[in-house]
C-alpha cells in the first residue's frame, strides 16, 4: 500500500470534517449527483471499489459484456441525467471504448470508473496481467473519447480531481474517465475538502447581448420557429423549451436525435426534420424559416438526411452548450439553459404561418390481414397503434431507427436511439439502463437481427433485473440497410431462432411472426405479459424497407 500522510488539523481549531477515503468520496459524489445504479463487470483491479459500492446506497448491475455495460450506462444517463460504468483495467476498460465513444458523440454523460494496478506494484515496470504497453495506455486512450479524465494516484490531488472531472460531465454532458489504482481506494484525504457549490454561471454581458440580438431577430421575422435537438434532452430543458414556444407562439420541429423532446401531439409540433427522409411539408416549412432558433442541435449526416437538408446559417440562431452563434456572431460562456429562459422572459410574440397538418394516412387504422406476409411498413403501423403513455421506444440502428422515426410519441423523452454514432447492438443493453432508470415505463425495443446477434443475450440481465420489455427483432436475414448501399454475401448472417431464446434463459416468452395475423396475436399476448420480457421474431423480406428509408432512397435517386 502507498504511504499516506496524516490529515492536517484545522488551523482555527474548529472541528475538522471527518477524514474520508478516495473511494468513499468518489461514491458519495456520484450518489449526490443522482447516480443510483452502476453497470459493469468486476475484475481483480477494481474489486476493492466494488466491495465499497456494494456497501453503498448505489446498486451494482452486473452485465454480461463490458460494451453492453457502457450502452446501459449511456441509456441510463439519457433517462436519469448521469450514468456510470465500472470495470477492471484494460480488458474491461478498453472493451467499453465503443460504447463510451458513442456516448461522447451523442453527448451522453457517462462516468467511466476503472481500477488499475496499485502504485506500489509498478516499481521496475513489471509485466502485470491486463497491461498494454505502458501503465498509462488505457488513460491515454480514454483521453480521446472523454471530455475530462484523471488517474487518482495522489491523495493530495484526488478529491479536487474527482470534482473537476464530474463537473465536466455535468457541464458538457459528455463521458468522463476516473481511474483508481487499487491501493488508492482506501487512501485518506490529506487536507479537509468540500464539494463545489455548482456549475459556473453564464457571462452576464454575453448573455444579455445574445438575448437582445436573438429576441430582435425573432420579433422581426415572418417565419420564425424552433428546431430542437439532443441537448434539450440531455440538459433536461424540455419544460423551458416548451414555455418559450408556448409563450411566444413559436412552432417546433425536432431532429431524429431530438425526437420526443416535446409530445408530438402538441399543437405547435411541426414534425421531424430529417432532410430527404422527412415529409416534404416539414422539410419545406423548416427550410423556409427566416429565423430558425436551433436549440441544442447536432448537424450530423443522419440528422440532416445524409446532408440533404438545406439550412442557411445567416438565418439561424444556433445555441448549444458549447457555443452560441447568432448569424455570424459568436457569444462565449453562455449556458443553454440561461439563454432559453432569458428569451422566454423577454415576452416575445410571433405570428408564423400555419403549421402543416400531420397526415392521418401516415399510419391508417390498422386491421390485420391475417395471412398477409409481414412488411416493415405494416410492422411500424402496428407498433404505432401499440404505443401509449406508459412506453419508451428504444431503436437500434438501420431500418429499426428509420422506421421508428415515423412513430407518434405522445410523451416527451420517450424515444432513445444512437441516431448519430449509429453503433449496432445498442438497443437491448440500453433497455437495461433505461429500464432500471425508470421502472414505471415499459420499453419497446426495436432491433435488427444483425444487431441482436451482437448484444441481444443481454436479455439475461433483463431477466435477472425482472424487467419486462417487448423486444421486436426485425429478422430480414442480414444487414439490409447495407444491401441498399452495396449488395454482397458479406451482408448475410447465420439464421437464429430468436423466439426460442427464452428457453435458453429460462425466462421470458417468445413468438415467431411471419404474417400480420401472427403479429397481432403475438403483440396482444406480449402486452399482457408483464412478468417478464417478450421476444418477437418478425420475419421480413431481405430487401424490404421502411417508408422513411424509401423516402430517402427516392430522394437520393433524383440527386445522384
Amino acid at each position: 500500500m502507498a504511504t499516506v500522510a496524516p490529515a492536517v488539523p484545522s488551523r482555527n481549531h474548529d472541528t475538522a470534517p471527518e477524514a474520508t477515503t478516495i473511494g468513499k468520496y468518489l461514491i458519495d459524489r456520484l450518489h449526490a449527483l443522482g447516480v443510483a445504479h452502476i453497470f459493469g463487470i468486476p475484475g481483480d483491479y477494481v474489486l476493492g471499489l466494488y466491495k465499497m459500492l456494494e456497501a453503498s446506497p448505489i446498486e451494482l448491475i452486473g452485465m454480461t459484456r463490458e460494451d453492453s455495460a457502457g450502452f446501459a450506462a449511456d441509456a441510463y444517463a439519457r433517462v436519469h441525467g448521469l450514468g456510470c460504468v465500472c470495470v477492471t483495467y484494460c480488458v474491461g476498460g478498453l472493451s467499453t471504448c465503443n460504447s463510451v465513444a458513442g456516448a461522447y458523440a451523442e453527448k451522453s454523460p457517462v462516468v467511466v470508473l476503472t481500477g488499475s494496478p496499485g502504485m506500489s506494484e509498478r516499481d521496475h515496470n513489471p509485466l502485470l496481467h491486463h497491461k498494454v504497453r505502458d501503465f498509462s495506455t488505457q488513460f491515454e486512450v480514454f483521453e480521446k473519447i472523454t471530455v475530462a479524465s484523471a488517474v487518482l494516484d495522489d491523495p493530495l490531488t484526488a478529491f479536487k480531481e474527482i470534482d473537476r472531472v464530474l463537473e465536466a460531465a455535468m457541464r458538457y454532458k459528455r463521458p468522463v474517465y476516473l481511474e483508481v489504482p487499487r491501493d488508492m481506494v482506501l487512501a485518506q484525504q490529506v487536507h479537509p475538502h468540500r464539494p463545489p457549490a455548482g456549475l459556473p454561471p453564464s457571462d452576464p454581458d454575453a448573455l444579455r447581448e445574445s438575448i437582445e440580438e436573438a429576441s430582435h431577430l425573432l420579433r422581426s421575422a415572418k417565419r420564425p420557429m424552433i428546431l430542437a435537438d439532443v441537448e434539450v434532452h440531455r440538459f433536461g430543458l424540455q419544460d423551458d423549451l416548451l414555455h418559450l414556444a408556448e409563450s411566444a407562439g413559436l412552432p417546433i420541429a425536432t431532429t431524429i436525435l431530438g425526437k420526443s423532446v416535446i409530445p408530438e401531439n402538441h399543437p405547435l409540433f411541426v414534425g421531424i426534420y430529417e432532410g430527404a427522409m422527412g415529409r416534404d411539408e416539414v422539410t419545406q416549412y423548416v427550410e423556409e424559416s427566416d429565423c430558425l432558433l436551433m436549440a441544442g442541435c447536432f448537424l450530423t449526416d443522419i440528422n440532416l438526411g445524409i446532408f440533404t437538408a438545406k439550412l442557411d446559417p445567416s438565418k439561424c440562431i444556433d445555441a448549444t452548450s458549447e457555443d452560441l452563434r447568432i448569424r455570424h456572431h459568436h457569444y462565449r460562456n453562455v449556458r443553454l439553459d440561461d439563454f432559453l429562459r432569458g428569451l422566454a422572459a423577454k415576452g416575445i410574440k410571433v405570428n408564423p404561418p400555419p403549421i402543416p397538418k400531420r397526415p392521418d394516412s401516415q399510419f391508417a387504422a390498422w386491421v390485420a390481414v391475417p395471412d398477409a406476409p409481414m412488411t416493415s411498413a405494416r410492422l411500424f403501423a402496428r407498433l404505432n397503434k401499440l404505443l401509449d403513455q406508459s412506453m419508451t421506444v428504444i431503436a437500434d440502428i438501420g431500418d429499426s431507427l428509420f422506421g421508428s422515426v415515423d412513430l407518434n410519441m405522445s410523451r416527451r423523452t420517450e424515444f432513445i436511439s444512437p441516431a448519430y454514432y449509429t453503433s449496432m447492438g445498442f438497443a437491448v443493453p440500453a433497455a437495461v439502463g433505461a429500464g432500471v432508470a425508470n421502472r414505471e415505463s415499459r420499453m419497446l425495443v426495436i432491433v435488427g437481427d444483425g444487431a441482436f446477434q451482437m448484444t441481444g443475450m443481454e436479455l439475461s440481465t433483463i431477466a435477472r433485473q425482472k424487467l419486462n420489455p417487448i423486444v421486436i427483432v426485425m429478422n430480414n436475414h442480414g444487414y439490409t440497410t447495407e444491401r441498399f448501399l452495396l449488395e454482397g454475401s458479406f451482408n448475410d448472417i447465420h439464421e437464429w431462432q430468436f423466439h426460442k431464446i427464452p428457453e435458453v434463459l429460462g425466462d421470458g416468452k417468445g413468438w415467431e411472426v411471419r404474417t400480420e395475423g401472427e403479429l397481432d396475436a403475438a403483440l396482444n399476448e406480449a402486452i399482457a405479459n408483464t412478468a417478464s420480457f417478450s421476444l418477437l421474431n418478425v420475419h421480413l423480406d431481405k430487401m424490404d424497407r421502411s417508408p422513411a428509408l424509401e423516402r430517402l432512397a427516392n430522394r437520393l435517386s433524383k440527386i445522384i
